[in-house]
């Protein structure tokens, strides 16, 4: 049987570089090799596209070529450096193991498209809007969802800072991982935290602080058939969470504890995940999403973000939630291949 041969790219120019290298890793690991030829396409933090062997944190010293993806439909694959010149790699399909700018907003899901190359998660449109956290409310709201209260700061703009609601969390509107965010408690806070959080985005978000269980739903389908795993919670003891950013992240956080599945009856899971395949249908999200949300006393369910590439690694939530529910992660590569080329996306 001939293999379908999978780009599988990874690392990038975002903040979260080095946990899209963990994920691939993971993806590397438990991806069928029997089905599928994987050709690693690593990206430099300073965005330069490179042929290796393998993902691994050292990946950048392998003896590596250079690899670009051809807009050409005819082609539908890779240019790689071979001797003097360039060699066609053909590409059946594309797994992007990028997070953050440019892997979650639209950006590489561009590049597919003209490519004619079927790639894996969400289509341009749905990934920006996800990627922007006040497009993903106010779309997400206008469907019937409940979303906190929210301020776009755009460029130099300030607020009046007696008028808010404290506390309120002050967010990059396009960044992952919990970079740039941070909770104010009161209006002398204010300046600090958003000047930290333009340091990630010149558009910023200011957001109502929600009370309540944060909880999370993996989603995984196109269309109408969609699966969910099981739900998950996190339990802090103090601060908010940022497991990607520990220094020993694989160890766990010190200050959050994920349960999956969360400890609750099993009506509101339910609830949780319809919720999730609501909202996922919503943003027009294809392949994966990973769906946060608040659980609050009141029973009341209110979106926190959606990631539309959300982390493989291995202590990462996604895959954690679908392995409760009983399937592989072997098993969540292949699906999500084999949907690539279901999704209408050449």
């Amino acid at each position: 049987m001939t293999k379908l041969k999978i780009a599988i790219l990874f690392g990038g120019c975002s903040e979260e570089h080095d946990v899209s290298v963990k994920s691939a890793k993971e993806v590397a690991n438990n991806i069928d090799t029997e089905k599928y030829e994987p050709i690693y396409i690593g990206i430099t933090r300073s965005g330069v596209w490179k042929m290796c062997e393998k993902p691994r944190t050292d990946w950048d010293n392998d003896n590596c070529r250079s690899a670009v993806l051809s807009p050409d439909k005819k082609m539908h694959g890779l240019l790689v450096m071979q001797n003097a010149g360039y060699q066609i790699q053909h590409i059946d399909a594309a797994f992007p193991v990028l997070h953050g700018k440019s892997g979650e907003d639209g950006a590489i899901q561009g590049l597919f498209e003209l490519s004619g190359i079927p790639y894996v998660g969400c289509d341009i449109q749905s990934s920006a809007v996800c990627m922007d956290k006040s497009l993903t409310y106010m779309v997400t709201k206008n469907a019937g969802f409940d979303t906190p209260e929210f301020l776009i700061l755009n460029h130099g703009d300030m607020p009046d800072s007696s008028t808010l609601a404290y506390p309120v969390f002050v967010k990059p509107a396009r960044s992952g991982s919990s970079f740039g965010v941070n909770k104010v408690n009161d209006a002398h806070e204010l300046d600090a935290a958003i000047a930290m959080a333009r340091q990630y985005d010149s558009k910023v978000l200011i957001e109502q602080a929600i009370q309540g269980l944060e909880v999370g739903c993996a989603v995984l389908g196109n269309g109408p058939d969609l699966i969910v795993g099981e739900v998950d919670q996190i339990s802090l003891s103090h601060g908010i969470f940022r497991i990607h950013q520990e220094e020993h992240p694989e160890q766990g956080s010190e200050n959050a504890v994920i349960s999956v599945p969360a400890a609750l009856p099993t009506e509101k899971r339910a609830k949780i995940q319809e919720t999730a395949k609501g909202i996922y249908a919503a943003l027009g999200c294809k392949g994966l999403s990973r769906v946060d949300m608040f659980l609050q006393e009141n029973g009341r369910i209110t979106l926190n973000e959606v990631n539309t590439l959300p982390g493989f690694t291995a202590y990462s939530r996604y895959p954690r939630m679908m392995a409760a529910a009983g399937m592989t992660l072997s098993w969540l590569i292949d699906h999500l291949i084999t949907l690539a080329f279901k999704g209408g996306q050449v």
